[in-house]
């Protein structure tokens, strides 16, 4: 028999929650803000917490020159490029270690391990070098290249997780009704895993959309930057001082992809779609 929690006890917890999601909400808050104030409003000593005299103008110069949205484009084709990839070949490899035994898996688990321990910093130059031999540098091919091997380790390592949690009695069943180990796999296991595919594919998402060290490695051709190391440049070229409403609008639209996506994928993020899947 569940035991019930006493209602000064949710109340507190409820309050608590509230708290915490409001302190991490603020910083959103204020920068859209922001990005909505003219310059002088924003410089104001005085906070000026609801934008009543709202304008575009920020809005307007991050879209002057038209290098937004290069640099947008470019984010997108890398950051989709990056995770179809990624979740593809992560999704191969985590059914491997997780349903075959073969020589070497040990090996290779450990080997994921040990790279996730690098410090991405110490890679740059050997990197460089790589992409710079194969005529890959300034390339979206390129930077999607090197993004799938930095996203590609905690992916694998992730979706293995996913994998060991679907029971293989649901894949024995579908072999003895008749299916083939490939075609139980896939019409019984595979949807389960749903939840691990859209999971992976955020994260992925996430870092490579956000990624700023590797791009400006990568992509020295100011034509060829993406959002994040643009909004940098954009910031370091105002000559009169830092245009804090460009860069409060600027970042706002870099948020949005991200909002979007996970809003698309959101309803595959919830959990226990295999609850009761196996009975007695």
């Amino acid at each position: 028999m569940s035991r019930r929690i006493p209602r000064r006890t949710r109340l507190l917890a409820n309050t608590v929650g509230i708290i915490v999601l409001l302190v991490c909400l603020f910083p959103v808050y204020w920068m859209i803000s922001r990005s909505f104030l003219p310059r002088n409003r924003i410089r104001n000593p005085e906070p000026a917490w609801f934008p009543t005299d709202g304008t575009f103008a920020n809005y307007d110069r991050v879209f002057s020159g038209g290098t937004f949205q290069d640099a947008l484009i470019t984010s997108l084709t890398v950051t989709l490029m990056t995770v179809v990839v990624a979740v593809l070949f992560a999704f191969l490899a985590a059914v491997a270690v997780s349903r075959f035994r073969f020589r070497g898996r040990t090996s290779f688990i450990l080997t994921l391990l040990v790279i996730q321990m690098i410090p991405a910093e110490g890679l740059f130059i050997s990197q460089y070098k790589m992409l710079e031999g194969m005529s890959l540098l300034n390339s979206v091919f390129g930077l999607t290249l090197v993004y799938v091997a930095v996203v590609l380790p905690f992916t694998v390592w992730t979706l293995r997780g996913f994998v060991d949690g679907v029971p293989r009695e649901l894949e024995e069943a579908a072999m003895i009704d008749g299916c083939s180990r490939v075609q139980a796999f896939f019409r019984v296991t595979l949807p389960l895993l749903a939840p691990g595919l859209v999971a992976t594919g955020v994260f992925g998402f996430i870092q490579a959309w956000n990624e700023f060290t590797l791009a400006l490695v990568v992509m020295t051709d100011p034509a060829k930057e993406t959002l994040p190391v643009w909004l940098v440049g954009f910031s370091e070229s105002r000559s009169r001082g830092v245009d804090w409403g460009a860069i409060m609008a600027s970042s706002t639209l870099i948020t949005i992809p991200v909002i979007v996506f996970f809003l698309l994928v959101q309803r595959r993020m919830v959990s226990g779609l295999t609850a009761g899947a196996v009975k007695g």
